[in-house]
């Protein structure tokens, strides 16, 4: 059985949110509760729906935060992310390098 990290999941969403407020991000990501968005951000489990929302928000696949995903598009996914959540980098800087990432992972093999 695999689990979801939720303590990766709510740094994520607090990075990613940043100075939002938790009303604003909740109607940026659409169709999420403000409740429900400052309750993941503390550490609990959303429901499935929400979970698939909030990781399109973050732009990553569904099983980036499962416990146990060691493959290269997921390690390929944790370092897009983490260039699209750092506030500290411009926006095109921050492209540009997810760009490299990618050729980068173009020809690997599992």
């Amino acid at each position: 059985m695999q689990s979801i990290n939720i303590d990766a999941l709510s740094k994520m969403i607090k990075s990613k949110r940043g100075d939002l407020g938790l009303r604003q991000a909740a109607k940026e990501i659409g169709g999420v509760s403000v409740s429900t968005l400052s309750r993941v951000e503390n550490g609990n489990l959303p429901d499935i729906d929400t979970y698939v929302k909030l990781c399109n928000w973050l732009e990553v696949s569904v099983d980036f935060f499962t416990v146990g995903s060691k493959n290269a598009d997921s390690k390929k996914q944790i370092v897009v992310a983490n260039l699209r959540a750092d506030k500290t980098l411009p926006k095109e800087i921050a492209e540009a390098l997810i760009k490299m990432v990618n050729l980068a992972y173009v020809n690997v093999k599992e």
